[in-house]
């Protein structure tokens, strides 16, 4: 499961999610790419879930890039507790992602098999996406 291996504070506080990405919104590394187009927090099992899929319908030809990592905490409070007495504690990590943020790109495999694989893994995702090609990309 992804999680940073050490943070500055235990907890942090929720934030807002407004406007569109500004940073992570174009293929750097890939041919093809899945895009956000909603607003969304991403836990490390869902994009573990999201990789290994991808993977197994590429039969680990190619290569694959993540481009999301979940380093905010948040927290939850014990079923059944009263309101006050504090903020939970930690529950997990999530990637805070904004409306046009890549999250996986792929590179090494023809088209039909690259949308294939990325379908499956956007399947795996609690957002919707878009397939998306490099610009210049040629068979």
């Amino acid at each position: 499961m992804l999680q940073p291996k050490k943070t500055k504070f235990r907890k942090q506080q929720k934030g807002r999610m407004k406007g569109i990405a500004q940073r992570g919104n174009q293929l750097s590394f890939g041919s093809f790419g899945i895009k956000t187009t909603e607003c969304c927090w991403l836990t490390g099992q869902q994009i573990e879930a999201a990789r290994q899929a991808v993977v197994r319908y590429m039969k680990r030809e190619g290569q694959i890039w993540i481009r999301v990592f979940p380093d905010k905490p948040f927290t939850k409070k014990p079923a059944e507790v009263r309101m006050g007495k504090g903020k939970g504690a930690p529950e997990g990590f999530v990637a805070p992602i904004t409306p046009g943020r890549m999250i996986i790109e792929a590179e090494g495999v023809p088209l039909e098999i690259a949308k294939e694989a990325l379908r499956l893994g956007a399947q795996k995702l609690p957002v919707v996406t878009k397939f998306v090609v490099r610009r210049d990309y040629t068979e």
